[in-house]
């Protein structure tokens, strides 16, 4: 489906709209990670609520989201973290892009753009210093004309299985 971006409303989601967050989150998921038991799902969707409700209220989490011709079809969120800071400062604020999801009829048309760019313009407000994301071979186009890019310092990560 072609997109008229000119007809895209990008809003902010609030706590009524936790719902349909989680709906697309888990829509996400099962695109990246395919399909989980009911019981699994009904688990998982119960969580993710209370997540980004909880974190929501003490302000550790934001998102967007974009309409267009009254359907909601794409969404943004950021973590934020605050973090110990050095002699420079005392404190820094981090943001952790996800819930990056578009449906798939508007996917390549630039919507997630203008999620990204509302996101990052929100972190510049809310001073928050470093954003990050993981992302897949589709999504890495996109962020890199953002200009994100890879860490300066080298990452390396542990999985545990606790």
């Amino acid at each position: 489906m072609k997109i008229d971006l000119t007809e895209v409303e990008i809003k902010p989601v609030e706590e009524k709209e936790i719902e349909l967050l989680t709906k697309y989150r888990m829509a996400y998921l099962t695109e990246l990670q395919g399909e989980q038991s009911s019981e699994y799902q009904m688990k998982l969707n119960k969580e993710l609520n209370m997540f980004f409700e909880q974190a929501m209220a003490e302000q550790r989490f934001f998102a967007f989201m974009a309409a267009y011709k009254g359907e909601v079809v794409s969404f943004g969120a950021m973590v934020v973290k605050k973090i110990p800071g050095d002699f420079n400062k005392p404190f820094y604020l981090e943001g952790d892009i996800l819930n990056m999801y578009s449906i798939p009829s508007v996917r390549r048309n630039g919507v997630s753009a203008l999620i990204l760019k509302q996101l990052i313009d929100e972190a510049g407000k809310r001073g928050i210093s470093k954003i990050s994301l993981h992302t897949t071979k589709e999504g890495e186009k996109l962020y890199r004309n953002f200009g994100f890019s890879e860490p300066i310092y080298p990452v390396l990560e542990l999985c545990t299985n606790f």
